[in-house]
């Protein structure tokens, strides 16, 4: 079960690595500073940041990713939401015209002086 978090993972750094899915996360943080010659070497996928995987892998990855799908439908129904709320909200407020006219005042000039 892809949900249970005492599944165990192994570590794309150190192979021989077995880590609860649970704490996961927190292994990938250590096991980067602990292997930082390894972990040059793997780039981070953009959809899930536990998956690591070699950095020529990267694009092939991408297109197979199965977290690539979430991302994908949460920007489709956050899009369409907001385009929703906009039409719901009436949000065609324009600003009120404005009674200055900064080159008529220049024209005109000012009598007084400012001072201070």
């Amino acid at each position: 079960d892809m949900l249970d978090p005492e599944r165990l993972i192994q570590c794309p750094l150190v192979k021989h690595h077995w880590i609860r899915a649970r704490r996961f996360p927190y292994h990938l943080v250590k096991c980067k500073e602990s292997n930082p010659e390894i972990a040059k070497k793997l780039a981070t996928c953009p959809f899930n940041a536990r998956h690591l995987v070699p950095q020529a892998d990267l694009s092939n990855h991408i297109m197979k990713c199965n977290d690539k799908a979430f991302v994908e439908q949460d920007v489709v129904s956050r899009s369409s939401e907001s385009s929703q709320e906009q039409l719901n909200n009436g949000s065609t407020w324009q600003a009120p015209p404005s009674a200055e006219d900064w080159e008529t005042d220049l024209l005109e000039g000012s009598e007084s002086t400012f001072v201070w």
